[in-house]
């Protein structure tokens, strides 16, 4: 009788999955501040959205593909063209579909990607407070101020929105630089470029798109308007609400119906450095746009449009 008992803890045991038997990872704080570095200045909504997908790291290589190969896509067209295709991907994941370039720093270096997800998973209120210390110091060096593309509110949390909801910019900046004292005769002022970003309108509403934020007081990131409650205990079943995005299966995904262009070299090295690159493949559908620029200035040229 014993010998059957112990067979059957064992078979519940493995049927239990790996993950939920780990034991969460603990990051130093010094850890925490490098992990956060190089997307500490991005604008609140986009950094609450990368933490998120971040927790699903398996899922973003095959976004980081999507997004390349319709990079093309904007607005309606772009919005259209994920509900259709029926991706399996989170919709956290499938949030930062028009940031192709932001995938692609996140596919490319992916133990940076699962350490981000995993700290956040873990150590949510940690990964925040790190985001503030890096501000902080930007924000003392003389690096961090608001312009045409960014406000920054330097009050007892140090906040950066979007000049313009609809429009959020990517900034390109060097983590070596930004958090450090400048040098003597250094000028401060472009050691951040904004000249690129995404426009996104209600198109993107249901991604949560203008109900992305922080709530630094109160310890908490909010996604489409709702608190974000994944964390290291509840990750295997935990559904963050969307009401606005129907989730797929990858049996349910759809064949490819769109021609598929990946960004040239050119267009990639642009975005990688935020600068503003003419989009090489026009065969698409552009969206309600066409394309064109709406406006332009030293800290944010319109990429996406």
């Amino acid at each position: 009788m014993r010998i059957v008992k112990l067979v059957f803890m064992l078979a519940v045991l493995a049927a239990v999955p790996a993950f939920a038997q780990a034991p969460p990872p603990m990051y130093s704080t010094p850890q925490l501040d490098q992990l956060v570095s190089r997307i500490a200045l991005y604008p609140d909504p986009l950094v609450a959205q990368i933490l998120a997908s971040a927790t699903y790291p398996d899922q973003i290589p095959d976004a980081a593909r999507w997004a390349d190969q319709h990079h093309y896509f904007t607005g309606q067209a772009l919005a259209e063209a994920i509900q259709g295709d029926q991706l399996p991907w989170d919709p956290s994941v499938q949030a930062l579909l028009p940031f192709p370039s932001v995938l692609e720093m996140m596919s490319s270096d992916m133990n940076w990607t699962t350490d981000l997800g995993n700290a956040f998973l873990a150590q949510q209120q940690d990964v925040m407070g790190a985001i503030q210390r890096e501000r902080r110091k930007a924000l003392d060096y003389g690096y961090l101020r608001s312009n045409g593309q960014i406000v920054v509110g330097g009050g007892p949390y140090t906040t950066i929105m979007p000049a313009n909801p609809g429009y959020v910019v990517v900034p390109y900046y060097d983590p070596r630089v930004v958090f450090l004292a400048p040098r003597p005769g250094i000028y401060v002022g472009s050691a951040i470029r904004f000249g690129f970003g995404v426009p996104l309108g209600g198109f993107f509403r249901p991604w949560g798109w203008g109900y992305n934020r922080f709530d630094w007081g109160g310890h908490a990131v909010v996604i489409n308007n709702a608190r974000w409650g994944r964390t290291w205990e509840n990750r295997g079943e935990y559904a963050h609400p969307y009401e606005g995005v129907r989730r797929y299966g990858p049996a349910d995904r759809a064949q490819e119906r769109h021609e598929v262009h990946e960004r040239s070299e050119r267009e990639r090295g642009a975005e990688r450095e935020g600068r503003r690159a003419p989009e090489e493949h026009r065969g698409g559908e552009r969206g309600d746009d066409h394309g064109h620029d709406q406006g332009h200035d030293r800290g944010g040229d319109h990429d996406r449009q």
